[in-house]
């Protein structure tokens, strides 16, 4: 993005966009829906510890599970006991994801904004490749993923 500024690194439009466009806000809103922030205890490599997890429920029911971006690491992955590390080379940070239970499918949810061609452009170039590390990543959990842009 160039206006005002010179590349994306000197725009803040594409954050403010990105905090605008909070997948758990978005769900609170929505009848029936609550997103409730809660501690969890589990067994992650033989230690336990406590994670932090965004709770979705429906009509009291929890449905699905919301993480930002280092939270997939520091929670999700803990909670399904995978070591990032011995699957991909660098962490992919996504904007959103949530694991939608009922049909064990992760969804990482990518937020881009732009006003000219830059690097929004670049990144949906990139989409197939980060779509097939994040499924190497969560293969041993057995979880379906899919990546969207919105």
């Amino acid at each position: 993005m160039i206006r005002n500024g010179k590349g994306g690194g000197n725009t803040k439009t594409g954050l403010v966009f990105e905090g605008k466009t909070d997948l758990g806000t978005f769900l609170s809103q929505q009848p029936g829906y609550e997103v409730i922030e809660e501690k969890e205890d589990i067994v992650s490599n033989g230690k336990h510890i406590k994670i932090t997890v965004r709770n979705v429920y429906y009509n009291d029911i929890k449905v699905a599970e919301l993480y930002k971006k280092y939270e997939f690491y520091s929670s999700f992955l803990k909670k399904v006991d995978i070591n990032w590390e011995e699957y991909i080379s660098k962490r992919l940070l996504p904007d959103d994801s949530i694991f939608v239970i009922i049909k064990n499918t992760v969804f990482i949810v990518e937020c881009k904004h732009q006003q000219v061609n830059g690097s929004v452009d670049e990144k949906l170039q990139t989409c197939d490749f980060k779509k097939k590390e994040y499924k190497k990543l969560l293969s041993k959990a057995n979880l379906d993923v899919e990546y969207i842009f919105a």
